[in-house]
């Protein structure tokens, strides 16, 4: 387990690319924290990282729950605060296929915690002050 403090988004974006870094093919990245807590910065971050050309086409997929990006890898992009049953839904949005194409970042994923593969990584995002963020970064195996 790892923590690190970022103080703005532009620093929250670097410190994506850096973890980007860590995944590859096959990762689960975990991440919760609360509204605004700097999710999907963090998630443009990491797919600049991974090889993304174009970062503003990052945004939530609240409505539509799951959104891909070509990178050096793909990069499935999904947000699970809306669904109504994340278990069943992740299932049918076929994670698992997913992940034996790219890499899946998962917003909101404490809503299906026992849905998610055991082996993953887990970011916990806590909103330290106005722009500042504290990263809790742990790899489960």
């Amino acid at each position: 387990m790892e923590t690190h403090e970022t103080n703005s988004p532009d620093e929250t974006f670097a410190f994506g690319r850096h973890l980007s870094e860590r995944f590859g093919v096959g990762d689960c990245v975990a991440m919760t924290g609360g509204l605004g807590a700097g999710k999907t910065a963090l998630v443009r971050g990491i797919a600049d990282g991974l090889g993304l050309l174009d970062t503003r086409l990052v945004s939530s997929p609240t409505y539509v729950l799951v959104q891909e990006y070509l990178g050096a890898i793909p990069i499935f992009h999904l947000d699970l605060y809306r669904m109504t049953d994340p278990h069943a839904e992740l299932a049918d949005l076929g994670l698992e296929e997913m992940l034996e194409e790219g890499v899946a970042l998962i917003e909101w994923a404490d809503r299906a915690q026992t849905a998610l593969p055991r082996s993953r990584w887990e970011i916990t995002i806590e909103i330290t002050a106005e722009s500042s963020r504290r990263f809790t970064v742990t790899c489960l195996k």
